[in-house]
């Protein structure tokens, strides 16, 4: 064999299990009972419960942060991030969380947030001079 193929061949099996890790981090979302039943890590989307106790103290723990969740199921759970409460959280539209189920509560290890749109005054403007 020539250098080529077996270099060609190394790339081949290198490219195959690159996606197939990648294709591990990929996942669609779940529920909260969902997650509890398969005690896996997975991602779970809502929307923050900003009636409810948010709990945050840096000086005492920079990486606990807790918060009420609801599912797209409407189940509200109490979440435990661990890390630190992003900037203008309450402000957030939805949630998006990775991590898995405990007993009684869903410990998160990542967290998107989706916050309203700097263009959402824009929109509903150029919907009232249209309509």
């Amino acid at each position: 064999m020539k250098k080529i193929h077996i270099i060609a061949m190394v790339l081949i099996i290198l490219s195959v299990g690159v996606l197939f890790m990648a294709s591990n981090d990929i996942a669609t979302y779940s529920t909260f009972s969902e997650a509890h039943a398969s005690g896996k890590k997975v991602k779970v989307a809502g929307q923050l419960m900003k009636e409810k106790d948010m709990f945050y103290d840096p000086v005492k723990d920079p990486n606990y942060f807790s918060f009420h969740l609801k599912d797209v199921e409407g189940t509200e759970t109490k979440v435990v991030l661990l890390g630190a409460k992003p900037q203008d959280f309450e402000l957030s539209e939805q949630v998006v969380l990775t991590g898995k189920m405990t007993d009684e509560e869903f410990l998160a290890t990542e967290m998107l947030v989706k916050c309203p749109s700097k263009y959402k005054n824009e929109e509903e403007y150029l919907k009232l001079e249209q309509g």
